[in-house]
């Protein structure tokens, strides 16, 4: 299981440049907290990577990530990553967030997507000079990202038993060392 082989993976299923920069994004983030909790950086990374990886093919809840998992299965990929990845869809799959990095995939996925938007309304569109006050107040605007259930970011916060102001913090500090890959420099 190498990177490479994850980012072959996602590449032949999704085509969108935004879904993956969100994957990229996810995968900064998760890499930020396995690297702060002493974990295995490159597998949760790869974990994050391809969890949207069926997204673009199957998009209704029930198809994604199930039909994902079928391929990473097929492909041999090892059980708990498919765990993993089913997981982040718990509501649907049935499958309970117990083990780190399953609440850590959680916590980052709807956050680092919701941090991407909150970056590109700057006036810079930069991640560079975003803050998690920012942030905080951008969730309480619900016309804005209006597809982010706000209770899925709070609910991910406390997953990982963080106060939601560490977390918002955490996340814009892993994206922040990704921010050219990600295309959030902006002007800065």
């Amino acid at each position: 299981m190498t990177r490479e082989d994850a980012w072959t993976l996602l590449n032949e299923y999704t085509k969108s440049e935004s879904l993956i920069k969100h994957a990229m994004a996810v995968e900064a983030s998760v890499r930020g907290y396995a690297g702060k909790a002493g974990d295995d950086e490159e597998a949760w990374g790869i974990v994050a990577l391809l969890h949207d990886f069926d997204y673009e093919r199957w998009p209704t809840l029930g198809d994604h990530p199930v039909r994902g998992s079928e391929i990473l299965r097929e492909r041999g990929y090892p059980d708990w990553v498919i765990r993993a990845i089913l997981s982040h869809a718990s509501e649907i799959t049935g499958v309970a967030r117990e083990t780190p990095l399953e609440k850590t995939l959680f916590a980052c996925d709807e956050m680092s997507g919701f941090v991407t938007a909150a970056s590109l309304v700057r006036p810079s569109k930069s991640v560079l000079d975003l803050e998690a006050s920012s942030v905080k107040k951008r969730m309480k605007d619900k016309a804005f990202a209006r597809g982010v259930k706000r209770e899925d970011l709070t609910a991910g916060a406390a997953l990982l038993s963080l106060p939601l102001e560490e977390h918002i913090t955490n996340v814009i500090g892993f994206m922040r060392e990704r921010a050219d890959a990600l295309g959030l420099r902006g002007t800065l």
